[in-house]
């Protein structure tokens, strides 16, 4: 449907701004890989895959921006199946901490692997709010997405009142540093970036405060993880639109989006 188009589009503007950026900047391996996210939250049926054979088809391959797609869970392996020997990749949006268990209606890392997801969306706001998860708890999860061989995506972001009190960098790197755990790699990790009042209000952080949170959430991957935190891509997730992409990878230390309602 037109929200599907919507999401494609701004997919495409995504990774044509972050292709123009890449062909700019001749980087050294060890910078942080760009990638455009999409996550489909709650919404898709097998009707919807048609959209992925489209973005597969607009694809470069010498594309300098990686692409990923996290449908629904019961899309995961037909997303993967069809995307099989394409640039595009498929990821999961959560998991469970444990790898089997007694754990009724739930999905462990290992599962999502052996369906074919390359990487899962860990600690999204709407599940630290909708199902209380803490940063503990994503911390398991982003271990256990590494013991998978998955690429963990953590998310960490402040609320509308949290920022209206000037405690945003306070709020994001307590919740950064909660939410990682120690033997966090670069390759096996990347930080998205979703202040909660942006996401699907249509309000977009601007630059300056993109600037602002992006500079301080590098800042203490440096610190805390070296050389390998230096190379963690980081996203920006918030009301990212075609109009408003190439502006928001403009930005210093923005290595690409997670793109929710636009995807």
């Amino acid at each position: 449907g037109g929200a599907m188009d919507t999401r494609r589009r701004a997919c495409e503007a995504a990774r044509t701004s972050l292709d123009r950026r890449k062909s700019m900047s001749n980087v050294a391996p060890s910078s942080p890989e760009k990638l455009a996210a999409g996550n489909w939250k709650m919404n898709g049926t097998s009707a919807d895959l048609s959209i992925l054979e489209t973005i597969i088809r607009d694809l470069a391959p010498e594309a300098g921006a990686g692409a990923l797609i996290c449908p629904p869970a019961t899309l995961l392996s037909a997303a993967a199946h069809l995307s099989k020997a394409t640039p595009l990749r498929i990821g999961a949006q959560n998991c469970h901490e444990a790898a089997t268990g007694a754990h009724t209606g739930d999905i462990s890392a290992e599962m999502l692997r052996d369906a074919g997801a390359t990487h899962v969306i860990v600690g999204h706001s709407e599940r630290r709010t909708d199902h209380g998860e803490t940063d503990d708890a994503v911390r398991a999860k982003a271990e256990a997405a590494q013991r998978a061989g998955l690429t963990a995506i953590v998310c960490v972001g402040e609320t509308e009142d949290e920022r209206e009190a000037g405690r945003q960098i306070e709020v994001v790197t307590s919740q950064l540093a909660g939410s990682l755990p120690d033997g966090a790699t670069a390759d096996r990790t990347i930080i998205a970036y979703e202040p909660v009042w942006a996401i699907g209000t249509g309000k977009a952080a601007t630059p300056a405060d993109i600037a602002e949170i992006h500079g301080a959430i590098r800042s203490a991957l440096s610190t805390r993880f070296g050389a390998q935190g230096s190379a963690m891509s980081l996203l920006y997730g918030g009301s990212v639109k075609p109009a408003n992409a190439a502006e928001i990878f403009a930005v210093e230390n923005v290595d690409g989006a997670l793109i929710g309602g636009a995807s």
